[in-house]
């Protein structure tokens, strides 16, 4: 259970980042929503202020802090404060991240370094400033939203940047793990099996017809839940998939995952 835990989430104000929140908030638990948005975006659902008040409709307690994980000093005052309120972090979901799937020729510089600035870079950040708190955790866990490393040129030939970049957050679990490994912190990465209805499907990859053939962001909330009540020590340094996790918890339905609850022609992930 992770009631009265506190979960430091980066990107929680949408998406996969709040739909975890969000199952955890439905025990009981403390959200630090650590997200950029503040005000309403034109093509972009959710603020930290939504998230918010839906964390708190849903049961948890929750604080809002506006946050670029490319600044150090913005999260540093945010896992400051989370402490300060809460006492402690016991979970770090490492959730934020930028997409762009472009090829090597005409991806520009400024979105290269965007994207390994927040997914990688960020990452590091986030686990490396929240790491005194969760070794002082009586169950801690960072968990990263990021791909098992497949090696087949085919992933880097597509979008070489996006996926360097994403493959750094995998590797922070390969390292990470071990590295912290005497100190009790397990370190583990999520990843879904199809597409996921977030508003990346929806505005980059596809749009409504993509958003009918994916499962909606509770499938990856379901499975990291599962992760995070794990004894940290007996389970680290894995690469997670979400219906892999739920199958090992006896879940054979997935249907209530998709729109209309029917599985037809799902989209698999492109890392898998």
């Amino acid at each position: 259970m992770l009631s009265g835990k506190t979960l430091f989430i980066t990107g929680a104000s949408r998406g996969i980042g709040l739909a975890i929140a969000l199952r955890a908030a439905r025990e009981g638990a403390n959200i630090v929503i650590a997200a950029k948005t503040v005000r309403p975006h034109p093509t972009l659902p959710g603020t930290i202020h939504t998230a918010k008040s839906a964390i708190e409709a849903a049961g948890g307690r929750a604080l809002a802090c506006q946050v670029n994980v490319r600044f150090e000093e913005q999260v540093q005052a945010a896992i400051d404060l989370a402490v300060e309120t809460f006492g402690g972090i016991d979970v770090l979901v490492n959730n934020a991240s930028a997409l762009h799937l472009e090829p090597t020729a005409t991806v520009s510089l400024s979105k290269y370094d965007l994207m390994h600035n927040v997914n990688a870079r960020g990452t590091f950040l986030c686990s490396r400033l929240c790491l005194p708190h969760l070794a002082r955790a009586s169950n801690p866990h960072i968990l990263n939203l990021a791909p098992p490393i497949n090696l087949a040129p085919t992933w880097l030939a597509r979008h070489a940047a996006y996926t360097i970049a994403k493959y750094g957050m995998s590797m922070c679990v390969l390292g990470m793990a071990e590295e912290f490994r005497s100190r009790g912190v397990a370190v583990n990465a999520l990843w879904p099996k199809t597409a996921i209805a977030t508003a990346a499907v929806q505005n980059l990859l596809g749009g409504e017809a993509s958003m009918r053939r994916s499962r909606r962001p509770e499938i990856v909330a379901d499975a990291a839940h599962a992760i995070l009540v794990r004894p940290a020590r007996d389970c680290t340094g894995n690469f997670f998939i979400d219906e892999e996790v739920l199958r090992s918890e006896g879940r054979t339905d997935f249907s209530t995952y998709t729109e209309g609850g029917e599985e037809v022609d799902l989209i698999p992930d492109f890392f898998l």
